[in-house]
């Protein structure tokens, strides 16, 4: 019978019959429930061998959150945003001039060291003004000397150093302590603007052709020799509120309590937002116990058990149940990623010191650049007021020796 109607059909449609025969015996495997698709086949204990008493809703869950997931990437996949170009091209043609000016103020924050014994150093202001001026110029410490003189001439420096004497600073910890501290000040102009933060970190290389993404990701991964930045960013000006750094090999999430708690010393916490490697119950109830929202994605092995956090249950209902809405929100952590590459475009995604100490004075040096260049902008964007006096009373200082 099939073979006659493989001949009718054949004739009708002006195919093989070998393939309308392969077509009806497909047919009649799905009448009679042979043929089912595997991707809908839910696992269970017989075939994997592992007890999963709610093996059906786990698979049932997972099912929701990717559908859930493609259906929000082609709800933003056609979002496009502009630039204020008025603002930015005033911004960009006295960028180098306000950033000189800034960084003076900046540094003048800074009480003068005391000289008691043996041979005086270099003042410690001028000397992280050579710092910051090469990183941002993003030369050699030997060309920079060119520049250091134009400096001199504007009466940002009362001296020029040695190229040499440059770069032993960058070993200096005195140097690296003032830096942190430096960062958070940089950002407190834009206070009043930044209420959500986003979490994350990024390596930079010693060496020209170091990719971070390749020592991550590739098949040979060694991560020991690169210098990885951890930091917090505001999503509306990508400005840096807090940064740590560590080795290559340290997980992120160690790193969520300090940054979180130094943001919130300085910043009002509406939102954190942050990437998956940031997940535990501990940090939802840190976020909520300083009166702010998570939106922190979950993993696909994870469960509704709380375990005694209200904050894990309420967030993974909305992710379950409203995803849209927690998308929503969490697409705003992509801001961090902006702020990576405005750094690494900028001042260079590796470090030419090679000491590991010296590395993390650069590295800190190319996230106190980025922050006052987004101060730059944001004088001709929002006719911002700096005032880093006023800011200097509100950030804690901790006693150095030079």
């Amino acid at each position: 019978m099939n073979t006659c109607y493989g001949q009718v059909f054949s004739h009708l449609w002006g195919v093989n019959e070998w393939e309308v025969m392969g077509f009806l015996l497909h047919i009649q495997k799905i009448n009679n429930g042979e043929n089912k698709d595997t991707n809908d086949k839910i696992p269970n204990e017989k075939e994997d061998g592992l007890k999963r008493p709610n093996n059906r809703r786990r698979y049932e869950l997972e099912q929701v959150i990717e559908r859930n997931e493609n259906n929000y990437r082609d709800f933003t996949s056609d979002r496009k945003f502009g630039q204020k170009w008025p603002e930015y091209n005033e911004a960009q043609t006295k960028e180098k001039l306000v950033f000189y000016r800034l960084i003076k103020e900046l540094l003048d924050i800074i009480p003068n060291e005391k000289h008691n014994f043996g041979r005086p150093r270099k003042p410690i202001k001028e000397m992280l003004f050579c710092c910051i001026i090469k990183i941002y110029t993003n030369v050699s410490s030997r060309r920079l000397i060119s520049e250091l003189e134009l400096a001199k001439r504007a009466g940002y420096i009362h001296d020029v150093p040695h190229f040499n004497t440059i770069l032993k600073y960058f070993e200096d910890d005195s140097v690296r302590i003032i830096l942190e501290y430096l960062i958070p000040v940089s950002a407190l102009p834009l206070k009043h603007v930044e209420d959500k933060f986003a979490i994350d970190s990024t390596g930079f290389g010693a060496y020209r052709f170091d990719r971070y993404f390749e020592a991550k990701y590739g098949e040979k991964t060694n991560l020991s020799r690169w210098r990885k930045c951890h930091a917090v960013c505001g999503i509306y000006t990508q400005v840096i509120t807090s940064a740590k750094l560590t080795g290559g090999n340290v997980a992120d999430i160690k790193l969520f309590e300090p940054l979180v708690n130094d943001t919130n010393k300085l910043f009002n916490i509406e939102q954190i937002l942050a990437d998956k490697a940031y997940l535990s119950r501990r940090n939802l109830d840190l976020v909520k116990k300083l009166g702010a929202m998570p939106y922190i994605p979950f993993k696909k092995n994870c469960t509704g058990n709380a375990r005694g956090s209200k904050m894990w249950a309420m967030l993974y209902k909305m992710f379950t149940e409203q995803y849209l809405t927690f998308a929503t929100e969490y697409h705003q952590r992509s801001n961090i990623e902006t702020a990576w590459s405005m750094i690494k475009r900028k001042f260079g995604d590796f470090c030419r010191c090679r000491t590991p100490k010296s590395q993390d004075a650069e590295i800190l040096c190319k996230v106190l650049c980025h922050n006052v260049v987004i101060l730059v902008f944001e004088i001709f964007n929002r006719r911002l007021d700096i005032d880093f006096s006023r800011c200097q009373k509100y950030a804690t200082a901790h006693k150095v020796r030079y």
